[in-house]
């Protein structure tokens, strides 16, 4: 397929997004609309929205190449994320839903206090802001190997188009439009993997049985590990990792909550987070699936794979599979790419707007004016953060950061469990030394476990970060003075 025909598609596809924001978004552009939607929103469209916010462009193409190295073990993480999800349904959202947020952040003011509040947003903004800079980076990049270098278009200029599309069909109605054009690129990017997994099958020449006689002898289809503590991908880490990785990145998440506010009730935000969860586990079990695939093609055609597992699906859909498969794996990416970045965009505009600048004390002129300018600096911040990583260009630095923004949601984890669960009232103005803190130490902890005793720290790091901020608050708190009256309200759930 010619970098023109891509080229073709992106436009219609874009074309597509940007009549869904004027249609959705022409009626009202208030901060009420950008934030919550007017909270009008049905509860399947944000279920079907948030599967493709969950999913970005790396995932897209990490998750497949997974099987490589670890089987199918990544389930174990999933069938974990699903109870995550369930604790969400049942302890979070009723919270945020009868105090009516739209930040989720300032549950934290209310609770614990302000210094508590600016920690916990300011460290959401950090977090989302390098992470979803890196996702866009990384994906904009497969655009420009395949498309924009043949034309000697320079990087820079991809950059700022990418984020001036999104920024075009984001900067009206925000979430309202969102939840819509995330229920468009979600059911292409659905239809995009489970057309390949077909293809794929296709040239495998196998009937059903066939396949899985050949997946379950080739061992890659290994779901479960028991016998091995030392192993990063042993049952329980990876199980109990992944209902906690749940609550801390989509339940204390402003961007993926920020989707479940605007639903018309709990009950709606409620159906939505259960069928969320549910979806999960088979459109996973998918992408490892095509992954197995891959590897079974790779021995039949005697394909030598790639080092890196994450060029191993664009190396089939680029060379191997033909032009239809090319263009498959193209809306793939976009899709999965652009629902999560439009998203990140909007919920980082939120919480700066609320969170920093205080707009809802604002009149509601000056509110939306505020707003307009934040979404704007938001976009050009990505902008900047890609450049930087092209600048870069080291690949050991981009994981770095990818580790570094999983350990700040240890600090929220804490946070927030230690005012939905204690009554004490903690010393305000320590919480941030506690919340910047429980990162370092984390880190020297994994470098001992890892040195002297051989053992890496894996996904279990974010429970254990969050255990020592909740511990800090703990030791840095106090009984109500009158428990029976206490001068702030308590949540405990």
């Amino acid at each position: 397929m010619s970098g023109f025909s891509i080229l073709l598609i992106i436009i219609v596809y874009f074309s597509i997004l940007l009549l869904i924001s004027y249609l959705v978004g022409r009626k009202s552009t208030d901060n009420d609309t950008f934030f919550l939607g007017n909270k009008k929103t049905p509860w399947w469209v944000v279920s079907i929205g948030m599967v493709g916010s969950s999913i970005s462009g790396v995932s897209f193409v990490s998750v497949p190449g997974m099987v490589r190295g670890i089987d199918f073990t990544y389930m174990q993480t999933v069938f974990g994320f699903f109870f995550g999800y369930l604790f969400i349904a049942n302890v979070l959202l009723p919270l945020y839903y009868k105090l009516n947020l739209t930040s989720i952040y300032t549950y934290l003011e209310q609770r614990l206090g302000e210094y508590s509040y600016k920690t916990g947003a300011l460290f959401f903004l950090l977090s989302r802001t390098i992470g979803s800079g890196v996702r866009l980076f990384l994906a904009t990049i497969i655009l420009q190997r395949f498309i924009f270098d043949a034309w000697h278009i320079p990087f820079v200029v991809t950059t700022i188009g990418a984020v001036f599309l999104i920024w075009l069909y984001t900067h009206r109605s925000g979430i309202k439009t969102i939840v819509w054009t995330d229920t468009i690129q979600t059911l292409c990017l659905i239809s995009a993997l489970v057309l390949l997994v077909l293809k794929v099958y296709n040239k495998l020449d196998l009937n059903f049985c066939e396949f899985v006689t050949s997946l379950i002898n080739s061992g890659d289809s290994r779901i479960f590990v028991f016998d091995d503590w030392h192993n990063k991908q042993n049952f329980f880490k990876q199980f109990f990792s992944g209902i906690f990785i749940a609550i801390a990145m989509t339940g204390l998440d402003q961007d993926m909550m920020q989707k479940n506010l605007t639903c018309k009730n709990i009950r709606d935000a409620k159906k939505n987070m259960y069928w969320y969860g549910i979806s999960f586990v088979p459109l996973n079990l998918l992408f490892l699936t095509l992954g197995a695939m891959m590897l079974m093609l790779s021995a039949k055609l005697n394909i030598a794979l790639p080092a890196s597992s994450d060029e191993i699906l664009p190396l089939f859909a680029t060379q191997y599979l033909g032009s239809a498969v090319t263009f498959l794996f193209v809306i793939g990416i976009i899709a999965a790419t652009f629902a999560s970045s439009d998203s990140a965009l909007a919920s980082l505009t939120t919480s700066f707007s609320v969170d920093i600048l205080g707009v809802q004390h604002n009149e509601p002129k000056v509110a939306e004016r505020k707003r307009r300018f934040t979404h704007i600096g938001m976009s050009v911040l990505f902008v900047v953060i890609m450049l930087i990583f092209k600048l870069l260009n080291n690949k050991s630095i981009i994981d770095a950061v990818y580790t570094i923004a999983s350990y700040t949601y240890g600090p929220l984890l804490g946070m927030f469990a230690f005012g939905l669960f204690t009554k004490r009232q903690v010393r305000d103005k320590v919480v941030p030394y506690i919340a910047i803190a429980s990162p370092f130490i984390c880190f020297g902890l994994n470098q001992l476990t890892t040195n002297v005793l051989n053992y890496p720290l894996g996904y279990e790091l974010l429970i254990i970060n969050g255990l020592i901020t909740f511990g800090g608050m703990f030791f840095f708190s106090n009984r109500p003075l009158f428990p029976n009256i206490d001068s702030r309200p308590s949540y405990n759930i």
